[in-house]
């Protein structure tokens, strides 16, 4: 199989669909990799470390949207990319299509399979490929959030450990997913005063057991939501329905009740957000206030620390794309019931019911698509 890896061209994505050592698996199993010039650049990965791992090095995307029979992503096609598609082309990447008509109609219309990292499942019923990202997130949280309540960048000069004689910032960490937790974590270890809450008890039973006294646990009700926001000075929003729109958590009433230069981060942005005030960001303009409150929402957060975040897509990914490319689409995807969860878009139709849902469109289930 011929498989293409573009240059991302998403605000500051520096990421990479494929590292060099993924490049020099797929080319042992006998296939050819095309990557876009200076595609890997970003993160110190030059087009000398491709030519060596075996990949063909081309100067422009539409040779590689032309020729490639699988492209390998990072992020959502942008408008230009996904005009570049073909007709039966296998595009892997992240999509997020629930909240991106636009770009569900493009997809559609270019004929192309689309298969999304974010709604592969394990056989726990997990999300391995989110996984990763979801951890490099919610680490940053706690990173960005520090930062932007600095005075400078419209905070309330908070500092989240607080120091001897003064009391610590308060975090409230909406979700105890995976980016709940790994922000829970980060922010313990800073020493802030953190309250996770969730709807799930035992995993609350979980972390008040391992965690004790150095966490507050919550069930997610609105009114535990509404006091414990009221009085935070950062809150970040991990809350996931894998391929849904996020549900709004946060009203821009509570907003009112936060004191003026608190923080919100919202990483599920990707999805919609989870604050009602939520509207993308990019990395060159990360933050904006309303109500007095500043909001972080970077719709590709793990690029800000990119080259750590590559190599930790690449790790979960990279089996997917051997078995994609060493089967084929359809056997690989029919063989596998975790990856043809992925499915969500074929040949025109929405094949993932929850982002069917969300965008008001028909929904064919994947199995059916395939075997019809």
């Amino acid at each position: 199989m011929i498989i293409g890896v573009p240059k991302e061209v998403k605000n500051q994505e520096y990421r990479v669909g494929l590292v060099p050592s993924a490049v020099r698996e797929l080319v042992t199993h006998g296939h050819k990799v095309m990557v876009q010039h200076d595609a890997g650049i970003g993160i110190g990965i030059t087009d000398a470390d491709y030519d060596k791992a075996g990949a063909v090095v081309t100067r422009s995307p539409e040779e590689i949207f032309k020729k490639a029979e699988m492209i390998v992503k990072v992020k959502e096609p942008q408008p230009e990319e996904y005009k570049m598609l073909q007709e039966e082309q296998v595009l892997f990447t992240y999509l997020h299509l629930a909240p991106d008509s636009k770009q569900a109609a493009g997809l559609k219309a270019s004929g192309c399979i689309a298969i999304a990292y974010e709604t592969v499942t394990d056989n726990y019923g997990k999300l391995p490929l989110l996984a990763p990202m979801s951890e490099v997130a919610g680490r940053l949280s706690i990173q960005v959030g520090a930062h932007i309540l600095e005075k400078k960048q419209g905070g309330s000069g908070v500092l989240l450990g607080g120091v001897p004689g003064v009391v610590a910032g308060t975090v409230v960490i909406l979700g105890a997913g995976i980016v709940g937790i790994n922000a829970m974590m980060m922010a313990v270890g800073v020493g802030a005063r953190v309250i996770v809450i969730d709807k799930y008890i035992p995993k609350l039973r979980e972390l008040d057991f391992t965690y004790g006294s150095r966490i507050t646990t919550a069930y997610a009700s609105v009114d535990n939501i509404e006091r414990y926001v009221s009085h935070a000075d950062l809150v970040v929003g991990a809350v996931l329905l894998p391929g849904a729109a996020a549900p709004k958590l946060v009203t821009k009433a509570m907003l009112r009740k936060m004191r003026p230069g608190s923080a919100l981060v919202d990483v599920a942005i990707d999805q919609g957000g989870c604050f009602e005030t939520s509207k993308p960001t990019t990395h060159d303009e990360p933050t904006y206030i309303e109500e007095g409150v500043v909001h972080y929402c970077v719709t590709n957060m793990p690029s800000a620390v990119a080259r750590t975040s590559a190599f930790a897509l690449n790790n979960a990914t990279l089996p997917f794309v051997v078995a994609l490319a060493n089967k084929g689409y359809k056997t690989a995807l029919l063989e596998d019931n975790n990856l043809l969860n992925g499915l969500n878009v074929f040949k025109g139709q929405i094949t993932c019911e929850a982002a069917a849902n969300d965008l008001g469109c028909r929904y064919t289930p994947a199995f059916d698509v395939l075997k019809g």
